[in-house]
């Protein structure tokens, strides 16, 4: 997909000089010389990047520009809008970033730099539509669309295996840590087989005591037990035709997993107090975090039973084994955190605290990284982007060692050698600047708010 660039700007040298910068990297460019012809173009072309200089006609006052960024904004939050104002209005360009622009220039503006800005926030146009493709395509039947989303080798696969497993009535084990997605991957299973009209039940077998748990599975008969004063189906007979899923399997106690094994062999269930068994047809799709090969090995698990359940085995990947994922993840996970926090709007996550959030080892996996993206997007304040002061102590103190120093350690990675270059360069145009941001920024070839963010991730003030 091409991108629009709306250039607005009352100068029309500008707009010639930088729409046939932006034409020759393949860009679409659209102009508007006024705050009037700005709205309509924007309607008109679909525009989803926009150049603006504050320093717009009537007044020729920096408000004008700030004034229509917010009209922009408001009327397409998903735009990356980058304002271009003079060295006396950066505290308000500064501003209009906390309210949703994407970044800003100081003038005199650096092609090399605009084009780079402009590439940053067309690649973040094309990760949040990926995203957004990725969540479409997930019916709400399907379950929670976090854990079905990603491409990396060892999630495909999972993914794949159960897609092939769905048509039929195999029973299905899944199997990963805990946060990993193992029912969202189950009502997934459940949502493409051919008994999807039909119920999907959940139990987890190690939340209720044996006796509770067997009389749920099973039901019983009015009078069996004190508290038993009517019959009451149970969680099989409610299934019949559909699926029933036994989260954390490995904790069944071992009397129950015999009454298990029989209604695998049989179709059969005896309710507690019964005389009489009933037939039920019930797809089984069991999860556990537990190594349960290893439990049949020291006999706490049957292994008649675990043949049974382990027709198909899925096995879920850690987050730490996907970290390629971890920005379609992150940002889906700031989308649906939106809902919780009124008036936030649409954001995004910076280089710097990605590169946190990659660091670290996700020992809680997706269910850690949503509550992680959850106190982000409250602590950003209403702030149009995720910085790593957002991220939570832990996260903040998971960025790779070379950052912090000069040097790159003994053996370090291509990355680290990398980030301790940059910071090397950083410190020496400060320092050849005494101090001043904005031009240390254009001696980098950087924007202001770019130096500023990388500033913050070295630990430079």
């Amino acid at each position: 997909m091409t991108e629009t660039v709306l250039l607005i700007d009352d100068d029309p040298g500008f707009r010639d000089a930088y729409r046939e910068l932006l034409a020759q990297e393949g860009y679409a460019v659209a102009e508007a010389g006024s705050a009037a012809k700005a709205l309509p173009e924007l309607r008109r072309t679909g525009a989803r990047l926009v150049v603006l200089d504050l320093m717009l006609p009537p007044s020729g006052r920096p408000e004008e520009g700030a004034a229509l960024a917010d009209k922009i904004l408001a009327e397409r939050p998903a735009a990356k809008v980058i304002v271009v104002s003079g060295a006396g209005e950066t505290p308000l360009a500064l501003r209009l970033v906390q309210r949703g622009v994407h970044d800003f220039l100081a003038k005199p503006v650096d092609p090399d730099v605009l084009l780079s800005v402009v590439a940053r926030a067309a690649a973040r146009l094309a990760l949040e539509d990926r995203v957004a493709e990725l969540e479409r395509s997930l019916t709400a039947r399907e379950g929670d669309a976090s854990a079905l989303l990603g491409q990396s080798p060892a999630f495909l696969e999972a993914r794949t295996l159960c897609e092939r497993a769905a048509p039929t009535d195999v029973p299905v084990l899944i199997t990963g840590e805990s946060g990993t997605g193992k029912e969202v991957f189950a009502r997934y299973l459940h949502a493409r087989s051919r008994r999807k009209d039909r119920a999907f039940i959940a139990v987890n077998c190690g939340a209720l005591a044996p006796t509770l748990l067997e009389s749920t599975l099973f039901g019983h008969k009015k009078g069996a037990f004190t508290s038993a004063i009517k019959d009451a189906p149970g969680l099989f007979v409610e299934a019949d035709g559909g699926t029933l899923f036994l989260d954390e399997i490995g904790d069944m106690d071992p009397a129950l997993q015999v009454k298990l094994l029989r209604v695998l062999e049989t179709g059969e269930i005896l309710p507690v107090g019964a005389s009489r068994p009933t037939i039920v047809d019930v797809r089984i799709v069991s999860a556990t975090h537990r190594p349960l090969e290893s439990m049949v090995a020291g006999r706490t698990f049957r292994d008649d039973l675990y043949w049974r359940v382990r027709g198909i085995e899925v096995a879920l990947p850690r987050l730490a084994d996907r970290v390629g994922d971890l920005p379609l993840l992150a940002q889906h996970f700031l989308n649906t955190a939106r809902a919780l926090v009124p008036r936030a709007p649409v954001t995004t996550i910076s280089p710097g605290a990605m590169r946190r959030l990659e660091a670290c080892d996700w020992p809680g996996n997706l269910r850690e990284l949503r509550h992680e993206m959850q106190r982000a997007l409250v602590m950003a304040g209403g702030r149009g982007e995720i910085l790593e002061e957002d991220l939570s102590p832990a996260r903040r103190g998971g960025a790779p060692a070379a950052a912090g120093g000069d040097e790159p350690a003994e053996g370090a990675t291509l990355e680290e050698k990398i980030a301790a270059l940059e910071r090397r360069e950083i410190a020496a145009a400060l320092r050849a600047t005494q101090g001043n941001k904005s031009q240390a920024a254009a001696r980098l070839g950087l924007s202001r708010q770019g130096l500023l963010n990388k500033m913050d991730r070295y630990g430079l003030k």
